[in-house]
């Protein structure tokens, strides 16, 4: 196979501004929406036809399908959507300098996505190439989840542009991700006069939230953290009510699922008090196993075209990734940008790898599309 076209770095660093100076809060809808629109013009003026428009409960996203093939399909994936509240840009403009270039959602992933659209475009063929843009993916894709899945079904592999892990990384296992809320009922009282005849929520959260967090396993990196609690209303009554979140990341699903187990089978330790969970497994473990196979693809693709060599990572964060994977097919994470700075003020790109990524990204789709199913 010959080595793939230049993508145009100039044209693709005008798509990139044009997308990061469009905030898009994964919350705001009409943000998602506008910046949903400018995806997809970006998208027909390179690729030459309109995407598929689909709203779900609120939030925009957008398909590009190529071909007729039904088997032997490559999906590329990414989102649209970003951390960052309207207004982010009046403190953190869009500029590059001395090769690093910054903005809100740069890195995290808005080249990425830029990325694939002109990759895609670069193809001489297309036929079996799907193209997920979801809107949702930074709350851990609520509405677009099902899209995810039911694309990543019998394809090839699906290949992930979220941004790169440290120094150009891919991303070869993730953690799965679990949400819950705990809550607690007791009842009230005046903390001056009858405290007694209170049962203390309060009291009962931080039993709670010991036991929580002892679930935690160091040994197999399962970590189980309550974060945000809450209890009482005013400071001269016993609290009637209380609660708390708890973020469960395991590398397994059989982790994951110890902790579900765990956590729903709770109970209280003060008389009259109650517990309850909510919530559950967010996002299944993208597990090595998953992406061993397009990773040693990578890692030839770069040896034979020499390009920069490619090291791995597992880590923390979940992605729409973990969903195909999920579903059991081969995936390829972090393929985006190389920078750093994810959800942080110095978020960035370096702006001279983004062209050797490009390559790889062509190379790993024309050869997939070239051996089929």
């Amino acid at each position: 196979m010959s080595t793939p076209p230049p993508v145009d770095l100039d044209d693709l660093l005008v798509d990139l501004r044009r997308l990061v100076e469009c905030e898009s809060p994964s919350a705001d809808h009409a943000a998602v929406a506008r910046s949903a629109d400018l995806v997809a013009e970006i998208g027909t003026a390179r690729l030459g036809q309109p995407p598929e428009r689909i709203t779900i409960d609120g939030w925009s996203h957008l398909r590009w399908r190529f071909g007729d093939r039904t088997t032997g399909r490559v999906l590329l994936l990414g989102h649209h959507d970003t951390v960052w509240p309207i207004g982010t840009l009046e403190r953190i403009p869009f500029r590059v300098e001395a090769g690093v270039l910054r903005g809100p959602g740069c890195f995290d992933m808005l080249a990425g996505l830029v990325m694939a659209i002109h990759v895609v475009a670069s193809l001489t063929d297309r036929n079996g190439v799907t193209l997920l843009v979801t809107g949702d993916e930074e709350l851990g894709s609520p509405s677009s989840r099902q899209l995810v899945e039911d694309d990543a079904r019998g394809a090839t592999a699906a290949l992930v542009l979220e941004a790169s892990a440290d120094g150009g990384a891919l991303k070869v296992a993730r953690k799965g991700v679990s949400l819950y809320e705990v809550g607690v009922a007791g009842r009230a009282a005046h903390a001056g006069l009858e405290p007694e005849n209170g049962v203390n929520a309060a009291v009962e959260l931080a039993h709670q939230l010991l036991t929580v967090a002892a679930l935690g396993d160091p040994r197999a990196g399962t970590t189980v953290t309550p974060t945000v609690a809450r209890a009482g209303t005013t400071a001269n009554t016993v609290p009637a009510t209380a609660g708390f979140t708890v973020d469960v990341r395991a590398w397994t699903a059989e982790e994951q699922q110890r902790v579900d187990t765990a956590l729903r089978a709770l109970t209280p330790v003060l008389p009259e008090a109650e517990v309850s969970v909510s919530g559950g497994i967010n996002r299944p473990p993208l597990e090595a196993s998953s992406s061993a196979e397009p990773a040693t693809r990578a890692h030839r693709i770069v040896e034979r075209l020499g390009l920069p060599p490619l090291s791995t990572a597992a880590v923390g964060g979940a992605s729409d990734g973990n969903f195909t994977a999920g579903v059991g097919t081969p995936t390829l994470d972090g393929l985006g940008a190389v920078g750093g700075g994810a959800h942080a003020d110095h978020e960035h790109v370096l702006v001279d790898r983004l062209l050797d990524r490009c390559a790889l990204l062509h190379a790993l789709v024309a050869e997939l599309l070239e051996e089929g199913p």
